[in-house]
């Protein structure tokens, strides 16, 4: 949405997620482009509850957020332990490094990125919106 937006010479609402691609449809990759992908996946089973039985979590646990970049994935559960794999050494992801000690640093480094990225990024429907006498002020 924000491309075709952009496209039309329109503003892009402060709810919407995600960037306009026309810098890079031109051939320009701006300074401030993201180097990583960011997602999250709710796998509760509420009818069958198979997922929170199988997991021993609660509905509300069946989460996750994941990063992933050139390197790493690294997979954040609500309730389960972490998961980070080498991508370039590990391209199958078979080996979860998250638990061995000398990854300790990078496992924070990528939990704090994701966390950066979750706080920025949460629902901001009513954000820089103050209700004052004179009106709604939005700031964008």
């Amino acid at each position: 949405m924000p491309t075709v937006l952009d496209w039309l010479g329109l503003e892009k609402p402060r709810a919407c997620d995600g960037r306009s691609l026309l810098p890079l449809l031109r051939g320009d990759t701006p300074a401030d482009w993201r180097n990583a992908i960011f997602f999250e996946h709710d796998f509760r089973t509420v009818v069958t509850q198979k997922a929170e039985v199988t997991l021993g979590i609660t509905s509300d646990q069946c989460s996750y957020a994941v990063i992933r970049d050139d390197r790493f994935k690294y997979v954040h559960f609500a309730a389960l332990p972490p998961l980070l794999f080498d991508l370039v050494e590990d391209p199958d992801e078979t080996t979860n490094l998250a638990e061995w000690p000398d990854m300790t640093p990078t496992v924070l480094h990528y939990a704090q990125r994701m966390l950066d990225w979750r706080l920025t990024h949460a629902e901001r429907t009513l954000t820089n919106m103050m209700i004052t006498q004179a009106g709604v002020v939005s700031r964008p």
